[in-house]
């Protein structure tokens, strides 16, 4: 019985958005210590604002201004933050309804403690120290009882000089990868510079990389297949978004990523192409696994210089 391997694995990107006149209004006012919301049609006051009414789905412009201090409608104690969370230190998640305003604002209260939280609370912003124009700008909450609640509106023209246009947030998550018994084979075979599949004992298809059962017929499958290492290209995609693979080296891109169907596999993996230009890969290229010195898996797959497979041969497997 092969060892079941576990793995932390990080998913990160740079998420690059545009703003409309409202996200912008909204966050430019937050560098300047404002905080907006929009009037929707049936006279509610949303914070934040949304582009569109929720009701009517129409496009609303009409801004206000409401307080800085608000009241907790529901929370959730977090024991143990994690990394980019706005504290360091054990806080509560809030949902706070700013005073003037109908809906609750997601976002952080120092607290000392789970006892010190309950519904009804009032609380205020912190604002950061300094300010660049996104929801960061507030640092947190913090528990206040000398600002007594009130409607705290004022029209606003949403009007601020040299307004933020555009926002990019870091987007990241973190996970343990449990592959089970099947992919732990598979993943022990790449090690060894093999791919091993399994066949389905009803169906006879050989799936790459195995999954334990046959998605088609559900049964087990135990019986391991060694296949490739070459294969054919059956679609692919151009990446244009920048990444790290797992050298911690940079990618250059445009680069390309294949669904290759690997000589004796009836399933396509997933895998780069490299060794080629990104705009000569195509359908039905033939290529191989290229392997870095101590990799427990290909790098990448390049061309093998065959002649391109002809498109019957793999028009199941797109």
């Amino acid at each position: 019985m092969p060892e079941v391997l576990t793995a932390p694995l990080v998913v990160e990107f740079p998420f690059t958005r545009s703003l409309g006149p409202v996200q912008s209004a909204f966050l430019t006012g937050l560098r300047e210590r404002t905080v907006l919301g929009v009037r929707a049609s049936d006279g509610r006051v949303v914070v934040p604002p949304a582009e569109y009414d929720p009701v009517t789905a129409e496009e609303i412009r009409d801004l206000v201004e409401v307080g800085a201090a608000g009241t907790v409608t529901t929370w959730a104690w977090n024991p143990a933050p994690r990394r980019g969370q706005p504290l360091a230190t054990p806080f509560a998640w809030v949902l706070v309804r700013l005073d003037g305003a109908d809906t609750a604002l997601l976002h952080a209260l120092d607290a000392p403690g789970p006892d010190a939280v309950h519904t009804g609370m009032r609380v205020r912003i912190r604002w950061a120290a300094e300010r660049t124009g996104a929801i960061t700008d507030i640092a947190c909450f913090t528990p206040c009882k000398d600002i007594p609640g009130g409607t705290g509106l004022v029209a606003h023209s949403g009007e601020f000089a040299e307004p933020v246009t555009g926002i990019t947030t870091p987007a990241r998550l973190d996970y343990t990868y449990l592959p089970g018994r099947a992919q732990s084979r598979y993943i022990q075979a790449l090690s060894e510079r093999k791919t091993i599949g399994e066949r389905c004992p009803s169906c006879r298809k050989v799936y790459v990389p195995p999954r334990g059962a046959c998605p088609t017929c559900g049964v087990a499958t135990d019986t391991q297949v060694e296949v490739g290492p070459r294969g054919t290209v059956t679609t692919f995609c151009i990446v244009n978004i920048k990444a790290r693979h797992t050298a911690n080296l940079d990618i250059e891109v445009p680069y390309v990523y294949a669904h290759i169907a690997l000589d004796g596999a009836d399933l396509a993996l997933h895998a780069r192409i490299g060794g080629i230009p990104y705009d000569q890969v195509r359908m039905g290229l033939r290529v191989e696994p290229v392997w870095t010195d101590g990799g427990r898996f290909p790098d990448h797959y390049r061309p093998t210089g065959e002649p391109d497979a002809d498109y019957d041969s793999y028009k199941e497997l797109i």
